[in-house]
């Protein structure tokens, strides 16, 4: 039996549901000619930061300042700064360099908070080729005056103003912690997000005792992580409109059926590429066909969601029912 792998995501169509997250492997062409080679169907760019443009712009800016007033001719020595690269010149060139390293499309990636030059740069990563763009909202809501409500509705305005600012499709990826997570992905779409990405993974700091100051701790993830995003599609499919990506923890072809069952259109996978190499992309490829073909699955249609809330006889083992479940059934270690 011939299995079709072919799903749609951000109203593209692909030829299997594996897409490369954004990571430092799609950065480099070489790399990620051999993801396609081995049968990778997208690809998402690493994140172009916020932070990181206006450290760049600040920076250029203060250099081309400094002595502007030592004689008068000064001030107009000096080009603008927009005249000068910065971090997002070299950003723009590699979405143009990855469209023309390989044929499968390339999502770019803004990773920020407020609407500012987002969508200055957005409207520059459409130009530069990109055949969509993935919006990763990361903000940690540490000021006490700020409500939850002024949170999320930041988030609205910045994905409807993104939106309104190009034509390709504009993907959301938001981490789990909002107190109504349901109603957030439904604005999120009325907001005009094409697809939701479930889900953000924090980069937490941790303590440096000897040095005595803070120090970034990043980690590739393991299995375990993808049964949160796993639950969040599983109870948002068939309910928004927005296409359904799964991100974070799928290591095999095992996590990439459950994605699939809980209702995504695709499953994006990074840290077991880290781990076992491009030419992975294959091998979990060829362990779904084969797993679709044992079980009489044709289509990846006809596998998507199977196993969402909309589809379970008990809504809600999605909700509190498994979490009393969970705990009633564990009796610990053999002692």
């Amino acid at each position: 039996m011939s299995v079709d792998l072919s799903t749609e995501y951000l109203g593209i169509r692909l030829k299997n549901p594996l897409v490369v997250s954004a990571c430092s492997l799609t950065l480099d062409t070489d790399v990620l000619k051999q993801l396609e080679k081995a049968g990778a169907a997208a690809a998402v760019l690493p994140s172009l930061f916020q932070e990181q443009v206006e450290h760049d712009e600040v920076a250029m800016s203060d250099v081309l300042d400094a002595g502007t007033e030592s004689f008068a001719e000064s001030l107009s020595y000096f080009p603008e700064p927009a005249e000068y690269r910065c971090g997002a010149d070299n950003y723009l060139e590699s979405v143009a360099a990855a469209k023309k390293a390989v044929d499968i499309p390339v999502i770019a990636s803004l990773n920020g908070t407020s609407e500012g030059g987002w969508i200055r740069y957005a409207k520059m990563v459409q130009d530069a080729g990109a055949d969509a763009l993935e919006l990763n909202l990361y903000q940690v809501a540490a000021d006490t005056e700020t409500t939850g409500q002024q949170i999320e509705q930041q988030c609205f305005d910045l994905v409807a103003a993104v939106k309104k600012s190009v034509s390709i499709p504009v993907a959301v990826k938001i981490g789990p912690y909002f107190s109504a997570m349901a109603n957030m992905a439904k604005r999120l779409t009325e907001s005009g997000a094409d697809g939701l990405v479930l889900f953000n993974r924090f980069i937490q700091p941790d303590f440096n005792l000897a040095k005595m100051e803070m120090s970034p701790e990043l980690s590739l993830s393991s299995p375990h992580e993808m049964l949160v995003p796993l639950r969040w599609v599983a109870i948002l499919y068939g309910r928004i409109s927005a296409s359904l990506a799964l991100t974070g923890g799928i290591h095999d072809a095992e996590g990439m059926v459950k994605s699939i069952l809980a209702g995504a259109d695709v499953g994006m996978l990074a840290s077991a590429l880290y781990r076992k190499g491009p030419e992975y992309v294959e091998t979990v490829l060829k362990d779904t066909a084969r797993w679709m073909e044992k079980r009489k699955f044709e289509s990846i249609e006809q596998l998507q969601g199977n196993m969402s809330r909309q589809k379970c006889p008990d809504p809600a083992a999605f909700q509190r029912g498994n979490y009393m479940k969970a705990l009633a059934s564990y009796t610990g270690p053999a002692i």
